[in-house]
């Protein structure tokens, strides 16, 4: 039986074909492709806006889901401005703030050439069990409009949490993308100390 020749030997477009490329690139590759294309003859305003046009296409045929989700200690001053909190421990009655990012959203035309995009998010309390304890529909709602499909959307949820004893908690956020009508679910655990 002949011997199989290693990786090493194998020639390199061999080697290549095991990773083929798809025929065609896609819409982000065609877009940076344009964006260095322009930066390169001076014009780094044009290579960013065709970065963020491609962007924002691209990110609305993503599913509706939720990119990042985390307690924070103070109200975030934009997106990404932030400072998590250090633990997910709270005294009776103390906020629970919380940092959300959606991906996904569904945008449509407005008026005067802008595009919007709009979600709600309903509140659910759950003790470690899965129980539900409290809920509240449409304890949020957010309308986002402008002339891009921004990416850099989030949302600040405050909850004062007072009634429940001590113990393990589940806060969890249910964002309905009003568009779509497509539903992402953030959970956070959390345990209220006396």
């Amino acid at each position: 039986m002949p011997a199989m020749p290693s990786a090493s030997a194998l020639p390199l477009a061999a080697m290549l074909g095991l990773w083929a490329l798809p025929a065609a690139a896609g819409m982000l590759v065609d877009a940076a492709t344009k964006a260095e294309q322009l930066a390169t003859s001076g014009n780094p305003v044009g290579a960013h806006e065709a970065l963020r046009e491609a962007f924002g296409t691209f990110s609305s045929t993503l599913p509706f889901s939720i990119g990042k989700a985390t307690f924070v200690a103070d109200p975030p001053e934009g997106y990404g401005m932030y400072t998590p909190r250090a633990n997910a421990v709270y005294k009776p009655g103390e906020s629970l703030i919380s940092y959300v990012e959606p991906v996904g959203l569904s945008w449509r035309p407005i008026d005067g050439g802008k595009v919007e995009a709009q979600f709600t998010v309903d509140l659910e309390l759950l003790n470690d069990k899965g129980d539900t304890l409290a809920e509240q529909k449409a304890f949020g709602s957010f309308t986002f409009r402008g002339f891009v499909r921004n990416q850099e959307v989030f949302a600040k949820l405050t909850l004062s949490v007072e009634g429940p004893p001590a113990g393990e908690y589940v806060l969890r956020y249910r964002f309905r993308d009003a568009i779509s009508g497509a539903v992402a679910l953030s959970d956070q655990k959390f345990s209220i100390v006396p």
